[in-house]
């Protein structure tokens, strides 16, 4: 009886543990669920508003490009992102006349909004960049590295993620994914290839 009285206890010591377990499972899934799931390939982006370096607030409809529309998280210091200035511009460049815009988003806590200003002027970029203070659109779009670009066709679907290129120094190019995905979306055709794992700096979250 003393030994059927004892497992009993034992089995109801259980089941306490196990409700507890699933009770603090739950509120984790909770936490979990308030927190937005990134940005999908195939889905819309809804819209967002970020400052530019002067403090001009930026709707991403109000910069959307007519036929496409291509984020870039940047940085000032990441020498590998400094390495893609240029072809970066080259981008925004080629294809603003044919509809499709470039926009730079530095969303490093370590590089504040004046910096940002000074690096675009030294540097020679033209096109729009924002910053992300706080990295609110990094965590939506789950950006890890700069640069890391996402291209949004001109329904304003995320139809290519990854980098920009294979070559950090430009010098041995083999592959061109995000131009390549550019392309496909002016020629109305379906991106071969809609993602390529960025590499790069870390993004700096504050």
């Amino acid at each position: 009886m003393k030994k059927l009285s004892t497992v009993a206890l034992l089995l109801a010591l259980s089941l306490l543990v196990a409700a507890a377990a699933l009770k603090a499972g739950a509120k984790v899934g909770a936490r979990d669920d308030n927190k937005p799931a990134p940005v999908a390939l195939g889905s819309v982006v809804a819209d967002f508003t970020l400052p530019d370096p002067e403090g001009h607030d930026h709707t991403l409809a109000s910069l959307k490009g007519t036929k496409g529309t291509v984020l870039i998280f940047i940085a000032t210091r990441c020498p590998v992102s400094n390495g893609y200035n240029a072809r970066m511009e080259k981008l925004a460049t080629d294809y603003a006349a044919r509809g499709v815009q470039i926009v730079g988003i530095n969303a490093n806590s370590t590089e504040p909004i004046e910096e940002v200003k000074q690096h675009a002027a030294d540097k020679g970029l033209t096109f729009t960049i924002l910053k992300d203070k706080g990295n609110r659109i990094a965590d939506r779009f789950d950006a890890q590295v700069t640069p890391e670009a996402y291209l949004l066709d001109a329904s304003g679907k995320l139809v290519y993620h990854g980098r920009i290129d294979n070559s950090r120094a430009g010098d041995a190019i083999t592959a061109t994914e995000l131009r390549d995905a550019i392309e496909a979306v002016l020629a109305g055709k379906a991106v071969e290839k809609p993602e390529a794992k960025a590499f790069g700096c870390s993004i700096k979250r504050g």
